[in-house]
């Protein structure tokens, strides 16, 4: 193979005759039950990892945006629709598709599962919900690492900006948020601070409604 030093500028431009790569959309699905983050894992009966774990993803097509073809996935193979995503990064490795180059675009959603009912379709034997400390061995294709890319972006975005999509309820307490980013972050908090920092970045409102059940009866919060 030629160093880059080697190939000339016209390899930069695109023409009619340049390389061709299939790109596809893989969605890391998340969501939060029993006090644990798990990820969503298919199994199908076709394509080179039939038979193993692999997160929702599929190819785009000629008349679609990568966005489109993400939302088709999820309909298409779990019966899922309207769901935010956001967008992780490209994949690009050579050799990641056994069949020919393939260029994946990885995204993230966050949903409480109780909210979305899914059914197997196209060729979907199973789908299931595993911790994140707790995944199969069998995972195909490079997908552990687009769960691990998805999980430290999800990290990030939690921290910096309180970005935890539909993972609690549009009303929670500040004790189910602190669970929420321990099981995230997989760090144990001390409860003043957390509650100290998170009440400092003024973008929670106190409802004044009391959680039922509990004892103490928390005050019940949502985002501003």
């Amino acid at each position: 193979m030629r160093s880059f030093k080697d190939k000339s500028l016209e390899n930069i431009q695109v023409q009619l005759v340049s390389y061709e790569a299939s790109i596809t959309a893989d969605i890391c699905l998340f969501g939060f039950q029993d006090g644990h983050l798990k990820v969503l894992l298919v199994n199908r009966t076709v394509g080179p990892f039939k038979n193993c774990w692999l997160i929702p993803g599929g190819i785009m097509e000629a008349d679609e945006t990568i966005e489109q073809c993400a939302n088709k996935v999820l309909k298409c193979l779990i019966g899922l629709e309207h769901v935010h995503m956001s967008q992780v990064k490209a994949y690009t490795n050579l050799n990641r598709h056994p069949l020919k180059r393939v260029v994946t675009i990885s995204f993230y959603a966050l949903i409480q599962p109780e909210n979305h009912p899914m059914e197997q379709k196209m060729n979907v034997t199973e789908i299931k919900w595993f911790g994140l400390d707790n995944l199969p061995d069998n995972i195909g294709f490079d997908h552990l690492e687009i769960i691990k890319d998805s999980h430290t972006l999800l990290k990030q975005n939690l921290k910096n900006n309180l970005i935890f999509g539909e993972l609690l309820p549009e009303k929670f307490t500040l004790n189910e948020l602190q669970t929420l980013y321990e099981s995230i972050l997989e760090e144990e908090l001390d409860r003043r601070n957390f509650r100290k920092k998170i009440l400092q970045m003024d973008i929670l409102e106190n409802t004044g409604a009391i959680k039922k059940g509990i004892k103490g009866g928390p005050y019940l919060f949502k985002k501003k």
